[in-house]
Parts: structure tokens; C-alpha cells; sequence
């Protein structure tokens, strides 16, 4: 991956958690949700209107709708009521952040991806990052903490919806993809809406968040974030989340003032370490797919061994 592309995806990435936060704490989380998903999804699908890029049919419509429950509906929703509940935007983003160890784990067992004893010992980093990041918030509320598992919930969305969309949906355009995701998941935030009480604490500053949510985040950010994964892979993509939960710190800090505690401290440096090895593994293990493929001792069944989370050649 480019470093601009990094670098870019990165920041937008990470400026959605303190954005995200301005706008719960003046608006409602599904009401902001609602506004989110319905004018991105429109933006992004008049955007691949004039472009005349194809929309998906059939098969490949349902792969993409799949995609974006998991990976809009599922991961904002509970991340939205996270927040509203006074989980820090630095924690969602340590959390979330645990997406690549997430993915792993979820694509040993369901896509019998092999787990080497390098991505074992970044699941059991994950597992401390976050539990060491949540662990002023667990010993405040004797151990259970409905934020912490909302949070949670997220990020098997977002692991989830990566996964989906890398294995059905990378030759999907971007603008298409995050525009029927965006638009599926608008109709569980609209009935969560339509379900739950409307309260708006902020006028102006409600309408400014929700702006940045939908601008910065929702369009361009997830945008991105998605172009990425069907460029250049799942594992190139889980790299910037070594770094994604600092740079949310920092934002954080500058912008809502908030400080990161030593939990969330140790936490971040957990985190990045347990991403880094997991990507290093999958790196490993991608050099040593093509060295098999191009040994011509190798049997053609060793040939075909391929990782159809980490490959794009497969991706499809």
C-alpha cells in the first residue's frame, strides 16, 4: 500500500471516532445514524450514477447488502450507543482497532485460515489490549459494563463485514459497495429510530457533527477505508490499525479534551503490537503461498492452497 493511501486512509479513519462522539453527545445515536446512512448512501450512489459504474444484481447485490449490515449497521449501531453510554472515543478506537486479530480469528474458523504460532500470540495481545484498555471501566462496574460489550459487538461487525468483503464483494466498485451498504444499513437505524426516544442536546453543534459524520466519515472515510481492502487486501489494510487508536488519541484529545488513562495507554501499545504480528504472519505466510506456487517440486495440489481472505487473486 502507497504511503498516501496509508496515511490518508489512516486519518480519516481515526477522525471518525471523535467526530462520532461530537455528534452522539448532541443528537441522538440512531438519529445521527439515520442522517449518516441515508445521505451517504444518496451521495455515493448519485456519485456512481454519473460515473456510470454498474450496480450489483442479484447474487452479488445480496453479498454486498450482507457486507454492509455487518459492516455499517452492526459495527455503528452498537458503537454509537457505546459512546452514548460514555465509553471514550480512544477506547472505541483501541477496540475497534483489535479488527485484524478479530479477522484472523474469524477466518481460521470459518475459512480454514491457518492460525501460526505468531497470530496465536497476537489473538492472546488482542485479548489483553482490550481487556487492559477496559479495565477501569470492568472494575468500576464490578465486571460487567453493557458499553464494553457494545464495543465488542462492533468489532465482530466490523471483522465480520471485512471478511465478507474481500471474499464476495472486492470486485464490487467502491462507490457501489459503500452505497448500498450504506443504504441497507439505513433501514435498522430508521426502525431503531422510529423505536426509540429523539432527544437533541445541541442544535448547532448537532448539525455540524452530523455534517462531519456524513462527510468526512460515512463518505470518504469508510470510502477509503473499503478502496483499500479491495485494492490491496484485508492484511495490507489491518497494518494502519497499529497506528489507527493513536491517532484517534491524539484527535481526541485536541478536539473533546480527553485524556488517555494508563489502561488505555498500555492498551494502544498492546494493540499495535498484537496488529503488527498478525500482519507480519500474514505477510509470512502470503510469501510463502507464491514460493510454493512457483516450486516446480510442488504437487499441484500444494499450488492451490491459497488464502481466500488474504489474496486478492481470489477475492472475488
Amino acid at each position: 500500500m502507497p504511503a498516501r493511501t496509508a496515511t490518508t486512509v489512516t486519518f480519516f479513519y481515526a477522525l471518525g471516532y471523535p467526530i462520532g462522539n461530537l455528534a452522539v453527545h448532541a443528537l441522538s445515536p440512531m438519529a445521527v445514524l439515520a442522517v449518516r446512512f441515508g445521505l451517504a448512501g444518496l451521495v455515493l450512489g448519485t456519485w456512481a450514477g454519473l460515473a456510470r459504474v454498474g450496480f450489483p444484481t442479484g447474487r452479488k447485490l445480496f453479498h454486498v447488502a450482507v457486507a454492509g449490515l455487518l459492516m455499517q449497521a452492526v459495527q455503528f449501531c452498537a458503537l454509537y450507543i457505546a459512546i452514548q453510554q460514555g465509553a471514550p472515543a480512544v477506547l472505541c478506537a483501541v477496540v475497534i482497532a483489535m479488527n485484524p486479530v478479530a479477522t484472523a480469528l474469524l477466518a481460521a474458523m470459518f475459512l480454514r485460515d491457518r492460525l501460526t504460532p505468531r497470530r496465536v500470540v497476537a489473538l492472546v495481545l488482542g485479548v489483553a489490549a482490550v481487556l487492559t484498555a477496559c479495565a477501569t471501566r470492568l472494575l468500576a462496574s464490578g465486571g460487567i459494563d453493557p458499553a464494553v460489550g457494545l464495543l465488542l459487538v462492533a468489532l465482530l461487525g466490523l471483522a465480520a463485514g471485512g471478511v465478507y468483503q474481500q471474499r464476495f464483494c472486492s470486485d464490487v466498485d467502491f462507490r457501489v459497495s459503500t452505497s448500498v451498504q450504506n443504504t441497507v444499513a439505513f433501514v435498522p437505524a430508521l426502525a431503531l429510530l422510529l423505536t426509540t426516544p429523539v432527544e437533541v442536546h445541541d442544535a448547532t453543534k448537532a448539525v455540524l457533527a452530523v455534517a462531519g459524520v456524513v462527510l468526512l466519515n460515512a463518505i470518504l472515510g469508510v470510502s477509503l477505508y473499503v478502496r483499500a481492502i479491495n485494492l490491496h487486501g484485508a492484511s495490507s489494510v489491518a497494518m494502519l490499525f497499529c497506528v489507527i487508536p493513536a491517532v484517534a488519541g491524539v484527535l481526541s484529545w485536541f478536539m473533546l479534551g480527553e485524556r488517555v488513562n494508563i489502561g488505555i495507554a498500555a492498551g494502544l501499545v498492546l494493540g499495535a503490537i498484537a496488529c503488527w504480528l498478525n500482519a507480519s504472519a500474514a505477510r509470512s505466510d502470503g510469501g510463502l503461498r507464491q514460493q510454493r506456487q512457483h516450486d516446480p517440486t510442488d504437487d499441484g495440489r500444494r499450488q492451490h492452497r491459497v488464502d481466500p481472505v488474504h489474496d486478492p487473486a481470489v477475492a472475488g
